[in-house]
């Protein structure tokens, strides 16, 4: 009989602690890998990770740990932490991976320094790993309590994206195969600059037919932006990307829709971006997608005056005036 996966998830953050705990629900030993020792040490003890994700205790099959030890055995490692930190997390821990251990990347952006897709930092410093993308609508506090949720993980080898979702599924975590890398890994940047815009809306009080609207035209801009790298319509039309965005846009439990709704309530930009405010992933995706779209001359209005409000360039109602002027054509 095949012996499971041995399975390694580095960032105790909310994200990070949910899978690792919707995971060791199925009873798989699963290692929650973090950089605090002692906070490391208290989620071991109490078996609850009460800083990231309060009331919520975890399973016996969750170890946590400090020791980075732990990844030397891994089969299948989960990069779970903010997009901007996942070139240091792979440089930290490169050493103690194995040439074959499948990585998976579960942050949602892009580096903001490079411009590259994520999935392309990790290959640059550990380009012997198979890397794959899991992405779609799964808030941390749902998937812990069990809630039921579906996302895509993706991978260019089929074979590796469909081998992965049947050892991280469970009842009520159901992961679909992709092989459409860059479509799926796009979808789940980009949506966060839309949701940023969604917040704004609903900050100024602008009705719900406004952020209707947003989404959908949102949505067309993910489309243009995705196949012009090569992504598939139909990935976007998906759990990663209409899936996620409807919900990232919509609920209050949307970190990038609070921040929008901050800005649209009188917020700067500086005041959100401080630090120890609440992460915003769009805030730092924005900047970099609108440069690409310019390069490529991809139209994205709605992406191109978030960045500028972002870097100071426009300010909120003259974006909401130009958005809603802009020359009538055919959908």
């Amino acid at each position: 009989m095949k012996q499971p996966a041995s399975i390694v998830v580095i960032g105790a953050g909310a994200f990070g602690t949910a899978l690792a705990t919707v995971i060791a629900r199925q009873h798989q030993p699963v290692t929650l890998l973090g950089r605090n020792h002692e906070q490391m040490q208290s989620i071991q003890r109490k078996r609850t990770n009460e800083t990231a994700l309060p009331g919520i205790m975890l399973p016996d099959e969750l170890q946590a740990t400090a020791d980075p030890r732990c990844l030397e055995a891994a089969d299948i490692i989960l990069f779970v932490m903010p997009s901007q930190a996942i070139r240091a997390a792979a440089r930290t821990y490169r050493g103690f991976i194995a040439p074959d251990a499948r990585l998976i990347l579960c942050a949602k952006g892009m580096e903001q320094s490079s411009g590259l897709f994520l999935d392309r930092v990790i290959a640059a410093e550990m380009p012997d790993n198979p890397v794959a993308v899991l992405s779609g609508p799964g808030f941390a506090a749902d998937i812990a309590k069990g809630l039921p949720t579906a996302m895509t993980i993706a991978s260019t080898d089929r074979a590796i994206a469909e081998s992965l979702a049947r050892s991280l599924s469970g009842s009520t975590f159901r992961l679909y195969a992709s092989d459409d890398v860059v479509g799926v890994e796009i979808a789940g940047a980009l949506k966060n600059v839309i949701a940023i815009a969604c917040g704004i809306v609903e900050g100024r009080g602008l009705g719900e037919s406004a952020k209707a609207a947003l989404i959908a035209r949102g949505l067309a801009e993910l489309m243009r932006f995705a196949t012009a790298h090569g992504g598939r319509p139909e990935t976007v039309a998906g759990l990663s990307g209409l899936g996620d965005l409807v919900l990232t846009a919509t609920s209050r439990q949307s970190r990038n829709l609070n921040f929008g709704l901050a800005l649209g309530k009188g917020s700067t930009p500086e005041q959100l971006m401080a630090p120890g405010a609440p992460l915003s992933e769009g805030a730092y995706t924005a900047s970099v997608a609108a440069q690409i779209s310019r390069e490529k001359h991809i139209d994205m209005p709605i992406t191109n005056a978030i960045s500028s409000i972002l870097l100071g360039n426009l300010g909120v109602d003259s974006a909401i005036g130009d958005l809603m002027t802009r020359p009538l054509k055919s959908e």
